[in-house]
């Protein structure tokens, strides 16, 4: 140690006298000592005040810049020693490096950048904006011959790409076409994946998710499952999972998804199709997100249903009915509720026997399958009303609704059952319907819907209340009283923050539940009269005419 202290000495003598050959030995002895004993040989650097000397000799000219940055590098990786570094003003100089032809000065900055300023989103960012990306990009392309400064690259890329103001830089650069260059070189795994950590957080930004498109990643990709779909060794498994994500990935760009699709005639579609009856699940779950994901405008799905693909997802909805495997099941229910949003498929899909193979996962004690189970059945049944009327009469599924109503720790299972138990009566428009519903408890759930913080899901509620006070009061009239039905359309309507619609259909269940006396002296007791009476005024020419009617109808019979 004393030797460094010396050594030290000398350097801060030599650093401002020029004298460029002992400023070089000294560099070597601290260098020997950072390697014997990193951290005690960089608390000695920093007592004595090197770190500020040292932006001097990382000068573009200077023959000793590759041992600097070299130390730097060293002495960061200290994490009590970074913010010294930054201090010193070490970070300009070494970007400034980044623009070396010297292959070894540009692999020991980019190590010590990276060293400084690992774990450090803020000093991560004040690269990004000394504009560090496309400098490295350039160097990728420059250098990818260079395992080293390749590597070196890569994490810095995986790094920065972690980082959402990196993006637009990225984007602004052939980062795609470089990943995808040095891709197709690579044999060794450990490398492909290097990529990979790049790529993924790299492709969630839409504008690079085309750009790696174009620059013929997917190619790529489905290689590697081509490579890896048979094969039993753990890094087979991982780079097949690894690509097959990738790949589920690009397709939720819009753009990127529908050059892919190429109006369904596209070889990678054609390509991931043939992923469904594959006997490997997690290729037959990257097939069902990938349809997910082409199914996300009308065209796409018209044209996937018109071409058989409901009957593939089916088949392999069926084989998971026993295998469980709850990924797999999600994925494929999360295809055909997007298969079922257009009109024209929903008569098509419930042919094909949709919902009773859906229906066979009611039994799932699994929240996301009964989640996208749930939705699926209420995107099939919206304007069929024989679809509507099968499923509203079938006691065993309204009861696992009403079930799932009360589920408080799954909030978007409930707020889904309840959709759908409102649904099944709007499009049923069934007395049948409304009879299995009251029986199996659902009124108190759609009256507690009615509340609900979500405009569309108060008014489907409404809406079926309506139909049941309408279709069947008497048989509704006990659950109605019990829900406190009234106090509740008494609050929508007093709540000036309730929409035109809810104030609305408030006041034509109102109309409704007057032919049940006790409804009807709960209305009156209430003072409906002088809510009603002030809605006479408002702006919607709807709500103030229904305003007038349900006023005439409450004075009449008061």
């Amino acid at each position: 140690m004393d030797n460094l202290s010396d050594a030290l000495a000398k350097l801060k003598l030599a650093s401002t006298d020029g004298a460029s050959d002992s400023v070089e030995s000294c560099l070597d002895c601290l260098l020997k000592a950072l390697v014997n004993n990193n951290t005690e040989a960089s608390l000695k650097i920093q007592e004595m005040g090197v770190l500020p000397l040292l932006p001097t000799l990382l000068s573009p000219q200077s023959s000793c810049s590759p041992k600097v940055a070299n130390i730097i590098a060293e002495v960061a990786k200290n994490e009590f020693m970074r913010s010294s570094c930054v201090e010193a003003g070490l970070i300009p100089p070494l970007i400034q490096l980044l623009n070396s032809s010297d292959q070894e000065v540009l692999l020991q900055t980019g190590r010590a950048l990276g060293n400084i300023c690992y774990d450090s989103h803020s000093l991560q960012g004040q690269l990004i904006s000394m504009g560090v990306i496309p400098t490295l990009v350039k160097l990728l392309g420059i250098h990818s011959h260079n395992a080293a400064l390749t590597e070196m690259c890569l994490i810095a890329f995986g790094n920065l790409a972690e980082l959402e103001s990196s993006k637009e830089q990225f984007a602004s650069t052939n980062i795609a076409e470089e990943l995808v260059r040095l891709f197709q070189k690579q044999a060794e795994h450990e490398k492909k994946e290097m990529i990979f950590e790049v790529l993924a957080p790299l492709a969630e930004n839409d504008v690079i998710k085309l750009q790696m498109v174009e620059a013929g990643l997917v190619e790529c990709l489905l290689e590697v499952v081509a490579q890896t779909v048979d094969g039993e060794r753990e890094e087979d498994v991982a780079q097949l999972k690894t690509a097959s994500d990738l790949m589920v990935l690009l397709l939720l760009g819009d753009e990127s998804m529908q050059k892919l699709f190429e109006g369904g005639k596209g070889s990678v579609f054609q390509r991931v199709l043939s992923w469904i009856p594959s006997h490997n699940h997690q290729l037959q779950l990257a097939g069902a997100l990938a349809i997910a994901n082409f199914a996300r405008n009308d065209g796409n799905c018209i044209h996937m249903v018109d071409t058989g693909i409901v009957q593939k997802l089916l088949e392999l909805l069926d084989r998971h009915v026993d295998e469980g495997n709850v990924t797999v099941q999600h994925a494929a229910l999360s295809a055909l509720r997007n298969l079922a949003i257009p009109v024209v498929n929903k008569s098509k899909m419930l042919s094909a026997g949709v919902a009773d193979v859906v229906l066979k996962f009611s039994q799932s004690e699994m929240p996301p399958v009964q989640f996208k189970l749930l939705g699926t059945l209420r995107m099939l049944i919206d304007t069929q009303v024989e679809a509507a009327d099968q499923l509203g009469t079938n006691g065993k599924l309204v009861e696992r609704l009403v079930e799932w109503c009360e589920a408080k720790d799954h909030a978007g299972v409930m707020g889904e059952s309840n959709r759908l138990l409102s649904a099944l009566i709007r499009h049923s428009k069934s007395k049948e319907v409304i009879r299995t519903v009251i029986q199996g408890g659902g009124v108190k759930h759609l009256v507690t819907m009615a509340t609900s913080e979500h405009m569309i899901m108060q008014n489907e509620a409404l809406v079926a209340l309506g139909l049941i006070a309408a279709l069947d009061l008497v048989a509704a009239e006990k659950d109605f009283v019990a829900a406190n039905l009234v106090a509740v359309l008494h609050k929508l309507l007093s709540d000036e923050r309730s929409a035109p619609e809810i104030k609305y259909n408030s006041m034509i269940l109102i109309c409704a539940v007057m032919g049940s006396e006790p409804l009807h002296k709960e209305v009156q007791s209430r003072a409906f009269i002088d809510v009603v009476s002030k809605l006479r005024a408002h702006e919607n020419k709807t709500v103030s005419h229904q305003a007038s009617l349900t006023e005439q109808r409450l004075t009449a019979q008061s």
